[in-house]
């Protein structure tokens, strides 16, 4: 409860009412009990006894609530008793509760039988946008809702048809809030911002509306549907219609076109202006320079370009906008808080302008007098001190606004040079080269036929150039750059992009040129360098649980969930890659990161492709699916080109039955439902391929079943698996499943491993299988740091060796699926040096940035060993030398453990 102000000040306000408002001064005559609770000092009181108004006919009682709200808002605002939020908060509130009760009494009015108040289903919902769809209604508002039906539950007449019941309900409802009568009116009703207001109906079915959003909407209406709310009616229905179209409202990837059509419409507020442009006599505080509507635009233009990104964006009221683009980085701080403090007051000053006699205008009076008037009734001195405040508020405005247009075409850009001398940037044949450019613009690519294409990438041409002739690699650069337009089936919001944020142009060519997975990857999706356009795209990924939930998001479908995961998975890969050209994370923590996006990406999809899975064969009460990682997604630790090594086990009995209409038993269940996930892992869709899957760890490799019982599972591990399986099992964790199937599987490996082993028996093994790995499976050049001895594999046997000979160690201290995690408890026991930690940290640094720049673990130029130097020596520049000299010390330092373990030298 606010708390009530002095006495003072509700006298000053109810002097300040009556003296310059006469609708206010008119209340108080009209409305003694609630004029007697406001001298007294009582809002709160009052306030309820306006809204407690509880008339038998519903026009009646809406009416006098409005207007008892009106005089209580208006007074208690003048006393300081009301702030702006809460003034516009009880406005909204009361446009929210009277539009649905004129919903109700509308469409229950030729059904008087049936029951349409309480938790009844009503069958038609009002979306509110603009100032209501916010909650910032001003005191003389109207309210633009869109009213929506749905024909099956629209209560109506058996001769009714569903659409002529709804447009019936439609006008009852307009003429009950908005016609004037002796008790004044409600709420005036503007039903313009329905989809093809010119054409269509006042209430549109839902089906229609849907496909209006999908095929036809313009972009002025993803702006209105920024602050859309689900307000009166079937709140429920609302919110999921809400929720299907925000692919409509909230796109991932930019929309040039649509950010085009805004910045007309931003360019409009201005030149549809012909008012006074400065503060005075007849200024218009909605329209004019600096204005309302220059804020509320500023802040949706901001979310327009953003929200698809970055959810938090996603909020409806002015000031939490501009707080939530200020926080994501995308405005300053001090832009905010300016711009919020003066759409506060230019908003209060405002609702002065309609409490003088209820009138919707924004504009001040024409004369001195009345000028006079509203800032006296502002608590100001004269008109004077009023123009004062508004012209440096404005200013403030206005000048933000004036940078927005700049940005958005606001002002006229000069034409694009010509194509830059190719000689002089440094090519090697400009001439060929020159043919080349010409070739990609003669009609033989694809995605430069159109006018309008050839038109915005003769916008960024020079740059363009200037960029690829500065990349580490020109002329690779040029041709991965050749092949992506070759493969894109359209690049006009490439090159829009690319025009709009000429910063990513360096950064493009440096991909182009450094990394062929990236370049690929922007081959099948140019939109991925949309995910470099704010801060975000340099953050690491989340906890996995975060990333289930944006991967889950807005998925109504099983075919929607799989292009969801494949898109946000290939921006999160995209963007990591990034960051390990430019060395803005620890290759570690990247790897750790990509790790975190597949074990997301599992169980999301393993979640839905069960839910898929049970709409046919129902389930088994019991049993769950569950899913093993192995090798470096069980440690933790992917690579750009790593696959997925899983093994799928069951709960519950095997011998178990499903319940669907299509019955399974439980080894043919589980068998066919991880067939689905491999798939859904694996099968390339519209937004193209995620993972490859490896399946080969599971029991009796290839030859045995998809999969099987825990129980099954632990039998094989106990009667019939290699030493390199249990070894494989070392770095085996649970992605998904319940939490006691993690516990259970966690105490059989402990087990397992703690059964004692003949350790002669077990090295001997150990050696076997390195030699004919070494045999058949030899390093793919001097830099192959996985499988040249002293790295990464004999690394991995030496730890999966010791933590089996050692039984797992005191309480299992040497069991983790993480390697550098199980090397360090090693360490620490004494059974391997301590050099071990940072050999491993510097071999896995480098397969992380060779598998990104170099797949092929060959020679590499000088760009490239830039790369890994400046990642695997922590941001160093240049010096190749001193990482050999570090890559041989780690390989001599495994090497000399494997000698001292296992009585072999190793040749390097």
């Amino acid at each position: 409860m606010v708390e009530e102000t002095t006495s003072a000040r509700w006298d000053d306000a109810l002097h300040r009412a009556r003296a310059h408002a006469p609708f206010l001064s008119d209340l108080l005559d009209r409305e003694t009990d609630l004029a007697a609770l406001l001298a007294k000092g009582e809002g709160e009181a009052a306030l309820a006894a306006a809204l407690a108004r509880d008339d038998a006919d519903v026009g009646v009682r809406l009416r006098r609530q409005r207007r008892g709200l009106a005089l209580v808002l208006g007074v208690g605002d003048l006393a300081g008793a009301f702030p702006l939020p809460r003034v516009m908060a009880e406005l909204s509130a009361f446009a929210d509760r009277s539009l649905d009760t004129a919903i109700r009494e509308a469409v229950g009015h030729r059904v008087p039988d049936r029951d349409v108040w309480g938790d009844a289903p009503v069958g038609m919902v009002a979306l509110a946008l603009g100032k209501q769809g916010a909650g910032e209604l001003n005191y003389s508002s109207d309210i633009d809702p869109i009213l929506l039906f749905d024909p099956q539950t629209i209560p109506r007449r058996e001769r009714d048809e569903p659409a002529e019941a709804a447009q019936m309900a439609a006008r009852r409802l307009v003429q009950t809030m908005g016609a004037a009568t002796a008790e004044g009116y409600v709420l005036r009703v503007d039903l313009r911002l329905r989809p093809a207001s010119e054409v269509s109906p006042l209430a549109i079915s839902y089906d229609a509306a849907m496909t209006h959003y999908e095929s036809s909407a313009l972009a002025w209406e993803r702006a209105a549907f920024i602050r859309a709310r689900s307000a009166s009616g079937d709140v429920a229905a609302g919110e999921r219609f809400l929720n299907a179209i925000k692919p409509f409202v909230w796109r991932k990837s930019l929309d040039f076109g649509a950010i085009d059509e805004i910045s007309r419409l931003v360019r409009r507020i201005r030149e549809s202006y012909d008012g006074t442009p400065r503060p005075g006599p007849g200024y218009d505080l909605k329209r004019g320079r600096g204005g309302i509507r220059e804020v509320e635009f500023y802040a949706q233009t901001h979310q327009l370009i953003h929200g698809g990104r970055i959810p938090e964006l996603r909020v409806r009221g002015t000031r939490q906008a501009l707080d939530a683009l200020a926080a994501a980085g995308i405005i300053g701080a001090a832009d905010a808080q300016e711009l919020g403090e003066s759409y506060d007051r230019l908003r209060v000053i405002e609702h002065r302008l309609q409490m003088v006699r209820d009138r919707q205008t924004h504009s001040l009076p024409a004369t001195a007098g009345e000028l006079d008037n509203v800032a006296r009734l502002d608590g100001l001195a004269d008109g004077a001190a009023l123009v004062a405040e508004l012209d440096h508020v404005t200013a403030r405005v206005g000048e933000r606004f004036d940078r927005l247009l700049e940005a958005h075409g606001g002002k006229a850009e000069p034409a694009a040079s010509a194509p830059a001398n190719l000689a002089e940037l440094g090519f090697e044949n400009p001439a060929a080269l020159a043919e080349r450019i010409a070739g990609w613009k003669d009609g033989r690519v694809k995605c430069l036929r159109s006018d309008n294409a050839l038109a915005a990438f003769a916008e960024i041409e020079p740059a363009l150039l200037t960029a690829l002739a500065g990349a580490p690699m020109p002329e690779r650069a040029i041709t991965r750059w050749e092949q992506m337009l070759a493969r894109l089936p359209s690049a006009f919001n490439l090159f829009k992009l690319l025009a709009a944020r000429p910063g990513l142009l360096d950064t493009l060519a440096r991909v182009l040129a450094l990394s062929p997975a990236l370049a690929d990857a922007l081959a099948r999706r140019g939109d991925l360098l949309d995910t470099l356009i704010d801060r975000t795209a340099f953050a690491l990924p989340p906890s996995v649980e975060e990333l289930e939930r944006e991967y889950a998001a807005d998925a109504p479908d099983y075919e929607t969930l799989l292009d969801r995961v494949r898109r946000e998975v290939s921006e999160r890969r995209f963007a990591m890659g990034v960051q390990l050209l430019d060395h803005a994370h620890d290759p570690l923590a990247i790897a750790a990161g990509l790790s975190r996006t597949a074990e997301a990406a599992i169980d999301v999809l393993a979640r839905g492709a069960a839910d898929e899975f049970a709409n046919d064969h129902g389930r088994i009460e019991g049993s769950q699916l569950v899913v093993l990682g192995f090798g470096r997604l069980g440690g933790g630790v992917l690579t750009h080109a790593s696959d997925l090594d899983l093994v799928y086990l069951f709960t519950g009995d095997h011998a178990a039955e499903s319940d669907g209409r299509r019955p399974l038993g439980a080894t043919q269940y589980f068998n066919r439902l991880a067939q689905r996930v491999s798939a859904a892992l694996s099968v390339p869709t519209a937004e193209g391929a995620l993972y490859e899957v490896d399946t080969r760890l599971r029991p009796s490799g290839s030859q045995g079943l998809l999969a099987v019982s825990i129980d099954s599972f632990a039998r094989y591990q106990r009667e019939q698996a290699w030493t390199w399986e249990h070894m494989a099992l070392m770095r085996a964790r649970v992605l998904h499943g319940p939490p006691q199937a993690a516990a259970v599987l966690d105490a059989f490996v402990r087990d397992l491993v703690a059964d004692p082993r003949d350790g002669d028996a077990l090295r001997g093994a150990v050696l076997e299988m390195r030699g004919e790995m070494a045999r058949h499976k030899p390093p793919a050049g001097p830099l192959d740091v996985k499988l040249l001895r002293g790295g990464l594999v004999d690394l991995e046997f030496l730890a999966h060796y010791l933590q089996l000979r050692e039984g797992g160690g005191p309480d299992g201290a040497f069991l983790t699926p993480d390697l550098r995690g199980a090397v360090h408890a090693l360490a620490q026991a004494g059974l391997v040096p301590g050099t071990l930690v940072d050999a491993h940290d510097l071999l896995t640094r480098l397969l992380v940035s060779l598998r990104l720049v170099a797949p092929d673990a060959r020679e590499l130029p000088d760009a490239a060993r830039d790369v890994l130097v400046a990642n695997a020596l922590d941001g160093a520049e240049g010096d190749w030398d001193l990482l050999l000299a570090a890559l041989d010390k780690a390989r001599h330092a495994v090497a000399g453990a494997w000698a001292q373990i296992f009585g072999e030298t190793l040749e390097l």
